[in-house]
């Protein structure tokens, strides 16, 4: 059977499919199906007040899941999908609470992976979609990540290659003014600000959004970081068998992080000694994952 199709067959019946993404591999269920999201939850072992994203096959389909779109998220949704952007936004009345975790604002976002596109044109759709790992470890970026995380307890992993992205989308709450990044992603503040032709607010509140847990994104090793090659030279001297995590590349080092820290896992190096790289573009996002990783 084409993969797709037997994807398709499992969703339809309930079942957890592994898809690929241009972020990260995503832990999909059918997001009208209550049974189906709650496991999701079981099988990451993921709090269930913490909200999942809905993924949709183009943003014309936007206004089934969310009951107000406002002028930023019109403009965000009309420039950067598909691609590695999440909008939250007040819900549609049938959103199941599951999903949203309880909250009266949903996450949606349209990827921009070609088999994942046709799984969710043929499936008409939303499906809800975290990342198929284990909660608050390293997210996966190739199919055989998902497998060394969740084994039988995905039903079916969609193999897409490894993401060309690497690190999650980009959350942009939308039912503010003027907008907040909830956690940095694929498309940096920068890229937004200039979309929106306007300042965003700081980001504050509790978390309402995948990704704002203070610890999250981490592996068994213990993460220290440096804001510079030259001071993580200096740590790990002092830090017998520890290992630098550098790239001079932000593209690479986004693509590479979590199979970095997966490799460090793997090699049982106990301590990564991180680079932090500047705060612009893919930046922001590398260092939000590295702290987040650090404080675990």
């Amino acid at each position: 059977m084409n993969p797709i199709d037997r994807a398709l067959e499992v969703l339809r019946n309930g079942g957890l499919v592994a898809i690929p993404t241009e972020t990260v591999y995503g832990l999909a269920a059918d997001a009208s199906n209550a049974r189906a999201v709650a496991r999701i939850f079981e099988a990451k072992g993921r709090p269930v007040d913490h909200p999942l994203i809905v993924h949709i096959a183009a943003a014309e389909q936007l206004p089934q899941w969310a009951r107000e779109i406002p002028p930023s998220a019109a403009r965000l949704a009309a420039t950067c999908w598909p691609g590695p952007l999440t909008l939250l936004l007040p819900k549609a009345e049938h959103v199941l609470a599951a999903v949203t975790g309880g909250r009266d604002t949903v996450g949606v976002r349209v990827p921009a992976h070609q088999m994942t596109t046709e799984l969710l044109t043929r499936f008409a759709g939303g499906l809800a979609a975290p990342s198929a790992n284990r909660f608050g470890r390293v997210s996966p970026t190739t199919a055989e990540h998902v497998r060394a995380d969740l084994g039988d307890l995905v039903d079916f992993v969609l193999d897409g290659g490894p993401c060309p992205v690497g690190v999650e989308s980009t959350i942009v709450d939308c039912t503010v003014e003027p907008p907040q990044i909830l956690r940095p992603g694929g498309i940096s503040p920068d890229e937004i600000r200039e979309l929106l032709g306007a300042d965003l607010a700081t980001t504050d509140g509790p978390s309402r959004a995948p990704g704002m847990l203070a610890a999250h994104y981490a592996p068994k090793a213990r993460v220290l970081l440096a804001e510079s090659r030259a001071i993580a030279d200096t740590i790990a001297t002092d830090v017998p068998g520890s290992w630098i995590l550098d790239h001079s590349d932000l593209a690479t080092y986004a693509r590479s992080l979590y199979a970095d820290l997966r490799a460090a896992d793997e090699r049982g190096i106990a301590v990564v000694v991180a680079v932090l790289p500047a705060a612009a573009g893919l930046g922001y996002a590398i260092r939000d994952r590295l702290t987040k990783a650090a404080h675990s």
